[in-house]
């Protein structure tokens, strides 16, 4: 007879969730340690001297979770909220991540805990260069590729390969999500927006229905929200009610996207467009709609929100959008969820593709990425939708328990 496992005292982030597939797999508490557990974790000391002079203290982190499936593999958010404990919980949703869709990485996540906007380019640029001089022993392109997330984009990337390569010689594949013209694949920078676009169209064969004038509620309007919001338009459907941190736009006719997107070009907050109704974060989050895509911040639906939430389905394009607590709520309400592990996937499958094309130096053409992306995305969407059929559980219960097996398998190989 197994034990039964417990998730530790301070549980972070997912292990609610790795603890309930651990349990559903009969895998024992110290499993369930293993897995939820990290290799190694990096905390620095960035001392930064701003352009007025001053001298502030900003921290680095960095948590290599397993590496058991591949090299480790995730992004580094700029952000005030970035910690130990964050970097943590997302290092290892990405082990779960690249197990779930078959890529061969091991989940690490990190970043420095500044607000980038605050910063001048000098001073971002020397924060980021600092960053990389305290941790290059960590990283590599066989041992931990980083890539962009919250607050990072592909300048930061590029800063970051030009550091690394100033100790270690010209070395392509040690970031992903670059600019193409220094080893940067077409596609990556829409890659997960994209791909939640095709988890969703799977689904919709799954349930033997359409797309098509089916209406969205997008919460985040940033490179992610911004190209889910793209391909839902080209897909037929229509988004009615985006949002940014400042507030949310509503229009049940639908959005002038392409409007809206040159108001905010302009330098002005998305909320602020004139030509739609302006409503607060928390009512977008409650507005009747087919399709809510959480594309931001985590932890932006807790039981409360869930018990409010008027949507047909939950889309999670952002990382760890849905506390435990939510999660139960939405499922006791009937309403599925499209995980993040599973929705948001297409930005790290389309980093592996460009970390092939550096390690080949052989760029690929975009049709070609595309083409894999869809392959790839659409083969582990039948999988987990055939799970959760079959065994009657939720589509989240349903990809982690693939995940978790496959994980452990893989620790338990070379570990064990």
């Amino acid at each position: 007879m197994t034990k039964k496992t417990t998730p530790p005292k301070q549980s972070i982030g997912n292990s609610h969730f790795l603890h309930e597939a651990c349990q559903a797999l009969g895998y024992d508490e110290q499993v369930f340690a293993l897995l939820a557990g990290a290799s190694r974790e990096f905390k620095v000391q960035l001392p930064l001297l701003c352009d007025d002079g001053s001298l502030k203290i900003f921290y680095g982190y960095r948590v290599q979770h397993h590496n058991a499936l591949g090299p480790y593999k995730g992004g580094l958010r700029f952000h005030p909220s970035v910690d130990m404990q964050e970097a943590h919980t997302l290092a290892a949703l990405m082990s779960l991540k690249t197990a779930l869709v078959k890529v061969p990485f091991g989940g690490a996540k990190g970043g420095i805990n500044c607000d980038p906007r605050s910063l001048s380019r000098r001073e971002l640029e020397s924060l980021t260069r600092a960053f990389v001089e305290k941790i290059h022993r960590g990283i590599g392109p066989n041992l931990d590729i980083p890539a962009p997330d919250v607050g990072t984009n592909e300048q930061v990337m590029a800063w970051i390969q030009d550091e690394y390569s100033k100790i270690y010689g010209y070395t392509l594949g040690v970031v992903t999500g670059k600019p193409i013209l220094i080893g940067g694949s077409q596609g990556r920078t829409e890659a997960t927006g994209t791909g939640v676009a095709i988890v969703m169209q799977q689904h919709a064969r799954h349930q033997a229905q359409k797309l098509e004038g089916k209406t969205v509620v997008i919460q985040g309007f940033g490179n992610v929200g911004t190209h889910c919001a793209n391909a839902f338009k080209r897909l037929g459907m229509k988004v009615i009610a985006i949002s940014d941190s400042k507030g949310a736009l509503f229009d049940e006719a639908g959005l002038d996207l392409h409007a809206i997107c040159q108001h905010r070009e302009k330098g002005k907050p998305v909320s602020t467009y004139p030509q739609a109704r302006q409503i607060s974060n928390q009512d977008l989050l409650k507005l009747p709609c087919d399709f809510l895509v959480p594309a931001a911040m985590g932890n932006v639906i807790d039981g409360k929100t869930a018990r409010e939430i008027k949507a047909k389905v939950v889309v999670e394009a952002a990382n760890s959008p849905t506390t435990f607590e939510g999660d139960q709520v939405l499922m006791e309400r009937g309403i599925p969820v499209l995980p993040d592990i599973l929705a948001n996937a297409g930005g790290v499958i389309v980093s592996y593709f460009e970390w092939v094309q550096n390690m080949q130096q052989m760029p690929w053409e975009k049709n070609q990425i595309t083409e894999q992306l869809t392959t790839k995305l659409s083969k582990a969407s039948d999988e987990v939708f055939a799970v959760a059929t079959g065994k009657q559980c939720s589509y989240r219960q349903a990809a982690y328990l693939i995940a978790t097996q496959r994980l452990r398998d893989a620790v338990a190989t070379v570990t064990i």
